[in-house]
């Protein structure tokens, strides 16, 4: 499923900058899949409010990195050794390192340019970074909140508030209007597949502990 994800993730970037490519952005900057993005910028309008809203709780997911990067080095000082902290820990670390690396890449080399400046400013605005660190961190927070936790309601309650965190910043986001809509699916297809190849490795980290384990 990451392997699809990721291999739609790529599909759709290419098509962005082959499909009905227009000069319709910022000072003439060609944009894919223009006459839907230009339409469907027109139906929502710009939200300048909602767009400092969905940045502002933009920290969440933020505070979710540091809280686990915590927990990580928490354990890393009192087991001293990396390879004690648990696996699903340390991929998780990996899974981040390459939430950002995917943003920088797409800041150093933009494929398109935000409908309107920010601040005076050009940004790149594919992928929707703000929708990516969103849909690339909230679900781990549920994923090992389902792993660790005990309590059934308490479980439910965090992961259910996940879920409708993530919904509405995805929303907002799109809504907002300081995006093209294509770059919001494009988020959608990056952070989703990262996080099924994240997953798909702490599986397999778990079924070669237990082998491990049962043979011991």
């Amino acid at each position: 499923m990451g392997t699809a994800l990721l291999a739609a993730f790529g599909l759709w970037t290419a098509m962005v900058q082959l499909v009905d490519v227009r000069p319709v952005g910022q000072n003439g900057t060609d944009v894919g899949f223009a006459a839907f993005n230009v339409w469907f910028h027109g139906l929502t309008g710009v939200h300048m409010v909602l767009y400092a809203i969905t940045d502002w709780l933009g920290l969440v997911p933020v505070a979710v990195c540091l809280g686990f990067g915590a927990m990580g080095a928490t354990q890393l000082v009192r087991r001293r050794s990396l390879l004690a902290v648990d696996p699903d820990l340390l991929l998780l670390g990996v899974h981040y390192v390459l939430i950002a690396a995917a943003y920088l890449v797409f800041e150093a080399f933009p494929i398109n340019y935000r409908p309107i400046p920010i601040d005076g400013v050009m940004e790149a605005s594919y992928p929707s970074s703000t929708t990516l660190l969103v849909l690339g961190v909230m679900p781990t927070l549920a994923y090992q909140v389902a792993r660790r936790m005990k309590g059934a309601q308490a479980k439910g309650a965090i992961v259910a508030s996940v879920v409708v965190f993530s919904a509405l910043m995805v929303v907002g986001r799109l809504i907002s209007g300081v995006h093209w809509a294509t770059d919001i699916v494009g988020s959608v297809l990056l952070a989703s597949g990262l996080f099924a190849v994240y997953r798909h490795a702490v599986a397999r980290v778990d079924v070669r502990f237990t082998t491990t384990k049962s043979e011991g």
